[in-house]
Formats: C-alpha cells, structure tokens, sequence
C-alpha cells in the first residue's frame, strides 16, 4: 500500500508529494544539488516524479522565500531536524520469519524505557542487547517513550517534530525494525509512545504551508493542534496514518497517547475515536493495543461491550494509584500528593476501582475530576509506582530507592505487581537502580532559556526548584547522569531487588494471569482493619482473590487462619498472626 504522506518508490522513479496549501508554487531539491518545480493540483498537494531517485537520496522543499524545509512524513533525517530528508525503502527490511500475532492484554508486563539512557550506546541496537535480561525477569513487553525526530542530540522525546521518522541518533529505520524483530523472537512486544496533542518548537516547519495549529483552542504548549477547524481533514489524516504507519510498517503492538486530556476536538467522532475505530478495522490478524495518558480520568475511552471486548482504548496509566502507594511509601504530601493522604479511603479506592477521583473534586486542580469505573475490569489500568514523569519531575531526578524505606518500597512492590492491573516497570526499577532519570533537552538556545525558567516556575510548588544547584535540563552532563550503570547489576543489593522483582513475577504469571483470563467480576470491594487495608475482588465459582496491605510501621490486622485459602504471596503475613510492618499478604479464598 502507497503511504498517503511520504515519498512513493516506484520501480525506476520516486514521487514527492507535500501539502502545501498556503502556497502555489514548491520546489524540490534533490542531494543539495538538483531543484526541480512541483505540480500543484487544487487540493493543495504538490508532486513530482523523479526518474532515478530511489533509496538513499536526500531531498529538501523549497518554499516561496527560499527556506528548505524537510518532509513532515519524513522517514529518515540522518543530519537532524533542519537537514534534509532521506528516501528509504522501509518494504525493503527483510522480516524474520516468525509467526507472531501479538500477545494477550492479560499477559502484559510493561516495561518502560528511554532508548537513548537504557543503554551506554543510547541506540536500538543497544535495547536489543539488553532484551535477554527483560526476558529473564518476566518482562513481556517495551513501552518506549517517544522517538519521533527532535531537534538536537538528546531529548525525552515530546518535542518531536517529524512522527513518521525515528529519532537519527538512536539508529536507522532498520535499526528500529530490528528490535522489534528481535523483541519478538523472543515473546517481547513492542509499544511506542506517541504524541498527538503537540508539536515541539525547534525543527516544526509545517505551519509555514499548512494549517497545523488552531486559532480556538489552546493547550499547556500553546494552541490546539487543528483537528477541527478549517482544513483539518488533512492534518487528521496526517496524524491518524500515522498511528496506523507504526503498527503496519514497524510491526509493533500497539501505542501509549500522550497526554490524550490535550487533544482539544469538536468534531463529531473525536481524533481519538477515530484513531482507536482505525487501528482496530486495519489490524484483525495480532493482539494490538492502545493505552492512554489522561489527566482527565475519562473512563469511556476505556469502556468494554457486553463480552467485554474493548470497543476504544485498551487501558490508561494509573496515576492515581501511584499517587496512593507513593504517600503511603514515602509520607511525601507536597502538591498533588496533598490529595492522597495515607490512611484514607484513597488507597483502598485505587487499589479496588482503579481511580481515586470518580467526579468528586479534587482539591488540588479545584474542580470535578474522573468518572466512574464500576463497568471496568481491573485490566483497564496499568499500574507503576515510578515512570519518567514522576521520576523526571523531581528536581533532581531521584529515584524511590534513594529517598524510601526499603521495606516500604518493597511492600507497594508486592502490591502493584501482583494487583488484577497491568503492571509497568520503569528502566532499571528492577534491580534497584540509583542512577536519576532527570528531565533533558537540546533545542536552540533561546528555547533552552525558556525551558530553564518555564520549569523552574512551573514545578514551584515542588521541593527542591527553589534552590540553584538543580541540573539544567539543557546540559550533556544532565542527559549523560541519566544513562542507567548496568555493571551496578553485578553486585548486592542489586542482585537481591532483581531476584526479588523476578519471584514476584513469576509469581504474577503463575496465579494472576490466569485469574485475569477466567475473568475477575467488576471492580473489587474494600476496606481497613486499623493500618491494614484489606481488599477483596470475586473470582469464578464464589472464590475471591484477597490482598491485605499494612502499608505502616506498625502492626497490622490479624490474619486469619483458613483451610480453604491459598497463600500465593507473603511479605511477613502468617496466619494466626498479625501482619508485621510493611506486611503484605495475597491469596485465594475458596468457598
């Protein structure tokens, strides 16, 4: 199939297409040497067939007042953003032969990382290296933050500017399609990242030619992309191929949308409910997913059939119950901490339901947030207790293992890996990684002043962005501090987290899963005993799998003893007992 955006390679030519229709006239250069004039038709779209272009050349458009831009459906840029764009036959990688369709929502242990930190090399090919390790602890799948092409030599990744083009410094396109491939050999999906509610700054010339941005609707980056306005057939398009071009060009198993609570949409099918009707009617062959970042906790992107087939978005992270186990763990309170106060109802809430907030207001935004979960499965929510923006977010980047109790981060280990929820790593989580995760990026200097004292005045209210000493998020040195020291695996306690990480999901693997894939029904039912929250959901036959949590330095609730309950996991929890500090207790109780 053609791709709607991009280069077309034909046999002995290419076409060069560009929307273009805030111009009438577009040149083409091709290899800094060869300008050639585009055919315009009435829809704004600029062609031109090249003979003897083909896999390798180096093109550029040419706008009116001389700028050379690069193709936003750029496949590959080998000299960054501002440079010109590389013809590649992506048709042309050759697949291993393998019969993968993808695994089950239920199996999935997410594992999120940063491709240019995972590794020393800071390349796909570096990840590939490592996939034997994330397979030995029970990883099941790669949830890679954004790597479409930004400005500069390191970034997050959520100022790209080019989605159709992996990032240049992580590799080749076929570098990318080489990981996937290998993550598959070996049982390991593959999601990316992607952002559909911005565009970064630094490198986005498509509001040059073409009605990228909204005049009504604005967001935290600025105005609203268009996806509403006049014109905006064709940047819908643009991002909703795009979404599709990952899933059928790269072969990976789904997408993370960023922030989704941005995306600003009155027509009459929102982007997202197209994206997510899209993907689903173009892939029926392989388990394909879709999760959601949103602020919003909008639980009908989440909503199932009556079978309980997902009907949009497949799950959404869980800040929520981050949020719980965090306070718990630490006695943080600062900023939005401030609404998840241990010994509430808020964990047990989380825990149970998924969201904490289900309409009421919630103190720290001022206003009404969430809607109701009673209709969702527990699979609905990935759950984590660290990830890049709560790590990143700090002003130094610190991760929980430097500032908890190890006891407590142990205990809400227990918890989230063994909950009914999807779990998700955070790189080098599960060996008790020290090395920070701050916030970097590398644009042009009047943006680095901006970033510097935008995040500053941001993240006021968080400890630690008052002082001076905190890493500029510009600088090498603070990218380089983030790479993970991987010979830090090879000595205690490194040793004894991960074998603690892998017990636990093995533990996952052998009673959860095949809870989750019996069906658990509804959401579950809590309470506290003193410290100790106490959580039940119904399992098939009048069975309930029971978690009790003594998230406390004291001690818990007794526990009581029964013939018919099996233990599958115990932190200091023994019947006839009560449960000690940091207690935890799972297991299933039969009729």
């Amino acid at each position: 199939m053609s791709p709607c955006f991009g280069p077309i390679i034909g046999k002995d030519s290419t076409t060069f297409q560009l929307w273009a229709p805030f111009h009438d006239r577009i040149g083409l250069k091709l290899d800094n040497r060869h300008l050639y004039d585009m055919r315009r038709a009435d829809d704004g779209w600029f062609t031109a067939v090249v003979e003897g272009a083909g896999p390798g050349t180096l093109y550029q458009f040419i706008l009116p007042d001389g700028i050379a831009v690069p193709d936003p459906a750029s496949r590959h840029q080998p000299n960054d953003v501002h440079g010109p764009s590389e013809v590649v036959d992506l048709s042309a990688y050759a697949w291993k032969p393998q019969k993968w369709t993808g695994r089950r929502w239920e199996e999935m242990v997410l594992y999120e990382l940063h491709v240019g930190t995972y590794t020393k090399e800071g390349t796909f090919n570096g990840v590939i290296e490592r996939l034997d390790h994330l397979k030995h602890i029970g990883v099941t799948a790669l949830q890679i933050m954004p790597i479409a092409d930004f400005p500069g030599g390191y970034n997050w990744g959520y100022d790209g500017v080019l989605p159709y083009a992996p990032d240049s410094s992580y590799g080749r396109p076929q570098d990318l399609m080489a990981l996937v491939d290998a993550a598959h050999e070996r049982g390991i999906c593959v999601f990316l990242d992607v952002v559909y509610n911005h565009f970064g700054s630094d490198g986005n010339y498509i509001p040059l030619y073409a009605p990228l941005f909204s005049q009504r609707h604005k967001t935290t980056w600025g105005n609203g992309l268009n996806y509403d306005g006049a014109d905006s057939g064709m940047v819908r398009k643009f991002i909703v191929e795009n979404a599709l071009y990952w899933i059928r060009e790269y072969n990976v198993d789904g997408l993370r949308l960023d922030a989704v609570h941005a995306i600003i949409d009155d027509s009459q099918e929102h982007l997202l409910v197209e994206i997510a009707r899209r993907v689903r009617e173009a892939v029926t062959d392989r388990h394909v997913h879709l999760i959601v970042e949103n602020e919003n906790n909008d639980s009908a992107l989440l909503e199932r059939d009556h079978d309980g087939h997902v009907l949009h978005y497949t799950a959404q992270w869980n800040d929520d119950l981050h949020h719980v186990l965090h306070v718990a763990a630490t006695h943080e309170t600062f900023g939005y901490y401030g609404d998840y106060p241990a010994g509430q109802n808020g964990l047990g809430r989380a825990l149970a339901e998924g969201f904490v907030f289900q309409g009421e207001i919630m103190p720290y935004r001022g206003e009404a947030r969430g809607k109701p979960t009673a209709d969702l499965p527990p699979s609905a929510f990935v759950s984590f207790i660290q990830n890049h923006d709560q790590i990143g977010n700090r002003a130094f980047g610190d991760r929980m293992i430097t500032y908890t109790d190890p006891q407590a981060l142990k205990a809400i280990t227990a918890i989230y890996l063994l909950l009914p929820q999807i779990p998700m790593l955070f790189m080098g989580e599960e060996w008790g990684a020290s090395t920070p995760f701050p916030f970097f990026c590398d644009l042009d200097e009047d943006l680095n002043d901006i970033v510097r004292e935008g995040r500053r005045k941001e993240l006021s209210p968080l400890p630690g962005f008052e002082g001076e000493d905190i890493p500029d998020p510009t600088a090498l040195s603070t990218f380089l501090s983030g790479k993970l020291d991987w010979a830090a695996l090879r000595g205690d306690p490194a040793v004894q987290w991960l074998a603690f990480y892998q017990s636990l999901l093995m533990t996952r693997r052998q009673w959860i899963v095949p809870l989750l894939d019996q069906g658990i029904e509804g959401v579950g039912t809590t309470h506290q005993e003193g410290t100790t929250v106490v959580v039940e959901w119904k399992l098939a036959r009048e069975a309930k799998l029971r978690l009790m949590a003594n998230l406390s330095p004291a001690p818990g609730a007794f526990v009581p003893r029964s013939d018919k309950a099996e233990t599958i996991f115990s932190l200091g929890g023994v019947a006839n007992e009560k449960l000690p500090p940091w207690g935890i207790l799972w297991r299933i109780e039969h009729p």
